[in-house]
């Protein structure tokens, strides 16, 4: 993108907004009319501009140079496009041509830390083959940015959004990288930490040093007046840390900090942070990044006297980051991160928000299932809060880098005679194996034995009870991932779960991972398992064939396209139900998640044709006879209407 190009003259303020960004656009004729696309970015600004126009209005319309910012948005918007390289364009086309080319059957995401995984980028660039084995079509690299060490928060503190950390590679690498994914397509995926800075970003430096300018780029007061006010209503994210959600500064004033002390949130509030980070959101377009993960977006909004979480104005952000996109990156897709209230999860996806978003309560309940062996939970959030608007869809995962939390709603655990409250505390004594037969090996995130809240660490092998060495352990292992494969949307695997990798307890002889827990679910790439992946008489093989199967599976299977799901009522409080519809009948998935076989009645089928096909062995399965499911497996059924 071109940083440097001189602010536009802007016309009369008499001016309507159309007008008046369209002279500001041709006040920059030499740097943007010349270029090459300008003929399709003015298609794409007649379309899309009435609504970033709105939505700016919306966000700014208060303050007096609103049109301004919005003018120098749109020259900007214009400018990266001209930068935009020609095969990325290419991608646009594409993808406006096939809209919903991630709902895609064939879809198969993975996440994992470059350095954890490969060491480096060129080390990551080398394991491509390994991706294509797996199937591999969207990737996603936990964040590598430059930031501080060791107060990075896993990368999550961002020193600069246009720097590679050097221990990883360089920008141009990463460029490079995109290219050879993009030719074996697969997707790039990287995190937008956009709700926060490091204290070490060089706008952060600036406002330490008292510059106005980027003063107001942050929430900086010069007492406790502000800070107490604002905290009366916002809740702690991390006390242990540091109490409250403000910080102080060398010189006395004070910061907000919602999450770490070295993590200073932006005032969007300020129209001149949008345009900064509209900039370096485009920028990382332009390098062929193809998905963005939103991080926090719970957050980026504050507002005095409320909790400053999912206000309005956040969703308004994301629709006003979307309109820019359309212009300048048409091909970029967003996906939420929003680990909140189920209710309040699914307000982010939208095909003017997130097109995509993590499924948190799916998570949560498939493990929440596993420990009780019961699905009601489960199988209650698939009926109400599955299904999603035309154009989006989930990313379904069985755990992630992130620690586990409870997010299901207490209201809905109610109706199933569930205190949720002691629920959790169940949960979290199941997973830390503080409760009796449990065959977790968790480690407790934030852990208060007082009140018996913590939220858990660790591999899916090891929350499975692999460390033991037990086939049920394969058997879950393979059962929680049926249903992220098959319930509609993205699948994502962490990478190493597919070959049973275990908690790393080493974690905490790591410089500025001793504090942190999740640590432990972030391993080292573990060689020796994946060595042994193709050997079926080895736990790694099994868990490898098993998973390669399901998706070899789903991949030839129409139905499982999409998102759309039906539930199916089983009878039984073990077994879980769900259809993937077609036009003439669906794809029927049956997950037993108890310790022993279970028995589905005739009955409980009588809506079907006698005849099933097992989309597994391709056998044909007689309904009249009811189905039998031994423990912990399951069924994909493609069933007709009777």
């Amino acid at each position: 993108m071109s940083e440097k190009a001189p602010a536009p003259e802007l016309a009369t303020a008499g001016q309507q907004p159309r007008e008046r960004v369209l002279a500001a656009l041709e006040a920059e004729g030499g740097v943007v009319r010349s270029g090459p696309g300008w003929e399709s970015f003015r298609r794409r600004f007649d379309t899309h501009f009435p609504d970033l126009e709105r939505l700016f209005e919306q966000l700014y319309g208060t303050r007096g140079d609103w049109l301004d910012h919005l003018a120098r948005l749109v020259v900007e918007c214009a400018a990266s496009w001209q930068d935009r390289p020609e095969d990325l364009r290419s991608l646009d086309a594409r993808r406006e041509a096939e809209p919903d080319w991630f709902q895609s059957e064939r879809m198969l995401g993975a996440v994992c830390y470059v350095d954890r995984y490969a060491g480096t980028l060129e080390g990551l660039r080398e394991r491509i083959p390994y991706f294509r084995e797996l199937g591999l079509t969207y990737l996603h690299l936990m964040p590598l940015f430059l930031a501080p060490e060791p107060n990075s928060d896993g990368g999550y503190a961002v020193s600069s959004y246009r720097e590679v950390n050097p221990k990883l590679g360089t920008m141009d690498q990463l460029r490079a990288l995109a290219a050879e994914f993009r030719a074996n397509g697969i997707s790039l995926v990287v995190d937008f930490i956009f709700n926060h800075t490091s204290d070490e970003h060089e706008w952060a430096r600036r406002a330490a040093a008292g510059e106005a300018e980027f003063e107001d780029y942050y929430w900086i007061f010069p007492d406790r007046a502000m800070p107490d006010a604002y905290e009366q209503t916002v809740r702690e994210i991390f006390p242990d840390d540091h109490p409250g959600a403000f910080v102080p500064m060398p010189d006395g004033r004070w910061v907000w900090a919602t999450f770490h002390t070295f993590q200073w949130d932006l005032n969007y509030s300020n129209p001149a942070v949008f345009r900064a980070m509209a900039g370096e959101m485009l920028f990382l377009a332009n390098q062929g990044v193809e998905i963005l993960r939103m991080d926090a977006v719970a957050f980026i909004w504050k507002q005095l006297g409320t909790a400053c979480e999912s206000l309005p104005e956040a969703h308004l952000l994301l629709r006003a980051f979307n309109a820019v996109c359309r212009l300048a990156a048409p091909s970029l897709v967003f996906k939420s991160e929003a680990i909140v209230h189920p209710d309040e999860v699914v307000k982010y996806i939208d095909p003017a928000e997130c097109q995509i978003s993590y499924n948190p309560l799916e998570m949560a309940l498939t493990w929440e299932a596993l420990a009780t062996r019961d699905v009601r939970l489960l199988a209650q959030a698939l009926e109400r809060r599955h299904n999603l608007p035309a154009g989006t869809a989930w990313v379904n995962y069985v755990r992630s880098h992130d620690d586990i939390g409870w997010t299901f709603a207490d209201e809905d655990a109610a109706e199933l005679g569930i205190n949720g409250f002691e629920h959790r505390r169940f949960l979290n004594r199941f997973y830390v194996n503080r409760y009796p037969g449990s065959f977790a090996r968790g480690v407790p995130f934030q852990d208060n034995p007082k009140t018996g809240d913590c939220r858990i660490s660790g591999t899916t092998a090891s929350l499975c009870g692999l460390e033991d060495g037990t086939e049920e352990a394969v058997r879950r292992i393979l059962l929680a991932h049926s249903i992220a494969i098959s319930t509609g949307g993205i699948p994502l695997i962490y990478l190493g779960d597919e070959v049973g990798q275990l908690n790393d307890y080493a974690y905490a002889d790591e410089p500025g991972h001793g504090s942190d827990s999740r640590w432990v679910h972030r391993p080292h790439y573990p060689a020796a398992r994946y060595a042994h992946r193709n050997d079926p008489w080895t736990i790694e093989g099994q868990i490898y064939a098993g998973l390669k199967k399901m998706l070899a599976v789903r991949a030839r299977t129409p139905e499982m396209a999409g998102n759309r799901l039906i539930d199916f009522a089983t009878g039984s409080d073990h077994v879980l139900g769900y259809q993937r519809p077609a036009n003439d009948g669906a794809v029927v998935a049956f997950a037993n998640f108890s310790d022993r076989a279970q028995h589905i009645a005739a009955g409980t089928l009588s809506g079907f044709a006698p005849a099933a096909e097992d989309l597994f062995t391709g056998q044909t399965v007689l309904l009249p006879d009811g189905i039998t499911l031994p423990a912990q497996e399951f069924v994909w059924l493609r069933a007709r209407h009777a």
